[in-house]
């Protein structure tokens, strides 16, 4: 029986998206000739009713594809506004739609709302996971993470040597909201030499001491400091200290950086420097693990649907992919970096300071 499906992008946009829209076109049509809408700019383009429909040769240039290599969204995306203020109307633009069944692809918070929704309506929803923070409950792998690790470590390696011939301490600020995978896998890959995320306590002490430790111990006369954006401020900070950093609305990286001018064993003799990377991470092309887990999703989506079994998420474990109850992941989510994750280990393990546990 031939269906009409709907697939729509939502929250903050990432490499792999267009990958996973793809996918889930080509799968549809070829192997079930089924009608695929896009659906823009998310729960927005579900209220004002607007629709694309997709094929597989649509967005062709001259015969190329050039979906695999294209960063950000086709479909467009918002993550703001409040979606569930027009919950009714929503609902009824699935059915005016005459939609059999939706494809959202989103973070943890777009998946939240798209899930209440469903249950609302009674829609038939199937999720595929994506979001830079890699936070997704009940998956090992969402689409973004790989390409945005990959777009931080490249700028750790510019910005070492830079550190290097200046005899310098680069504090780096990257994403990740109030989790902090991606500045602990970017951190490893990247040669970090402290890496301070929300999940596990840090002093300024500590920070200092491995300063100090590669200066007097091993003759570096420079330092890399990845903080995530949602890193707390550090156990060793005075109550002022503390209200004088909300009050300024600085970002971590620069209240990191202040940290280390201000700490009295250091005064004078560092030249610290804050690059704050935004939202680079979130663009740029693909990489080829990102391009492979979203086409993996996408076609596993259409799979779903075909035997109709709905309110799952498709999901990346043991190397494969699975489907998980949406209810599930939501409940679970955002995810948290564990303090005893192999990685944390893996870290200290190679010299890393990641705080004081």
């Amino acid at each position: 029986m031939q269906k009409r499906i709907g697939i729509l992008t939502s929250g903050g946009d990432c490499p792999g998206l267009n990958c996973a829209i793809r996918a889930v076109v080509s799968h549809a049509k070829l192997q079930h000739d089924w009608e695929v809408l896009g659906i823009p700019y998310a729960t927005q383009g579900l209220l004002e009713r607007k629709t694309t429909l997709l094929n597989l040769h649509g967005l062709d240039l001259r015969g190329i594809d050039p979906l695999l290599s294209m960063g950000g969204t086709i479909l467009g995306s918002i993550n703001k506004g409040d979606t569930l203020a027009h919950a009714s109307e929503i609902i009824a633009s699935y059915r005016a739609l005459a939609l059999d069944a939706l494809i959202a692809i989103g973070g943890d918070g777009s998946l939240a709302i798209l899930h209440q929704l469903a249950c609302q309506g009674n829609w038939n929803l199937i999720a595929i996971p994506k979001t830079i923070d890699n936070d997704v409950a009940l998956t090992e792998r969402a689409i973004g993470f790989d390409t945005a690790v990959n777009t931080i470590v490249d700028a750790l390696n510019r910005l070492t040597f830079t550190a290097a011939s200046h005899d310098r301490v680069m504090v780096v600020e990257v994403m990740g909201r109030t989790a902090g995978h991606l500045a602990l896998h970017a951190g490893i890959a990247g040669g970090a030499d402290c890496i301070l995320i929300p999940e596990i306590p840090y002093s300024i002490d500590g920070v200092c001491h491995q300063i100090s430790e590669l200066r007097d111990r091993w003759g570096r006369k420079f330092a890399i400091v990845v903080v995530a954006e949602g890193a707390k401020t550090a156990n060793d900070s005075s109550i002022a200290e503390t209200q004088n950093f909300a009050s300024l609305e600085c970002g971590m990286g620069q209240y990191i950086a202040n940290q280390i001018k201000s700490h009295n064993t250091l005064t004078d003799r560092l030249d610290v420097r804050v690059s704050i990377l935004g939202h680079i991470q979130r663009g740029g092309i693909p990489s080829a693990l990102d391009r492979l887990s979203a086409t993996a999703f996408g076609k596993a989506a259409v799979d779903l649907i075909a035997r109709e079994q709905y309110g799952q998420m498709v999901a990346w474990q043991n190397g494969r992919v699975v489907d998980v109850p949406i209810v599930d992941v939501v409940a679970r989510s955002p995810l948290p970096v564990a303090p005893d994750n192999y990685l944390v280990q893996t870290a200290r393990c190679m010299g890393i300071y990641v705080g004081d546990g």
